[in-house]
């Protein structure tokens, strides 16, 4: 896939309503850019993506972190991960994987992406179309840190 941006994960905030209802957001910049991507997702990938970026493992392994160990073992490699779509207010992703010499292309939900390449250390990449129609530049005051 041609023209990938870079990003990387700046920020999990949670969002409250006027009813007080709240959601999660996880906000993906530009590397050496100033635009930046905020994708809904639930409380289990928040939460999972904050323990990843702090390096917080439990005794046990959570789904993300089982999914990276599984790839391991079974000698798959994750190379990179990709949210290249944007359909009806929805954001798709792909996970792209090397098994042997075979390149693969998974479909995946971009928080689950997000919190496996954080995991795995490997990149995350926005296609462009996707950036230049959701992407933003961030107000002056958002800002906070990353809670597990």
């Amino acid at each position: 896939m041609k023209n990938l941006i870079e990003v990387e994960v700046r920020n999990i905030l949670f969002i409250k309503n006027e009813e007080g209802e709240g959601s999660f957001l996880v906000i993906l910049g530009e590397k050496g850019g100033k635009r930046v991507l905020p994708i809904s997702i639930g409380l289990f990938e928040a939460q999972a993506i904050a323990r990843a970026k702090e390096g917080i493992r439990g005794e046990r392994p959570l789904t993300h972190e089982l999914i990276v160990k599984l790839f391991e073992e079974i000698g798959v490699k994750l190379e990179k991960v990709i949210v290249n779509d944007l359909i009806n207010e929805v954001f798709y992703a792909r996970l792209i994987i090397r098994k042997d010499d075979k390149l693969l292309s998974i479909d995946a939900r971009p928080s689950d992406s997000i919190a496996i390449a954080v995991l795995a250390n490997v990149p995350i990449f926005v296609s462009s179309s996707v950036m230049d129609r959701a992407g933003e530049e961030p107000p002056e005051d958002i800002e906070g840190d990353i809670e597990a």
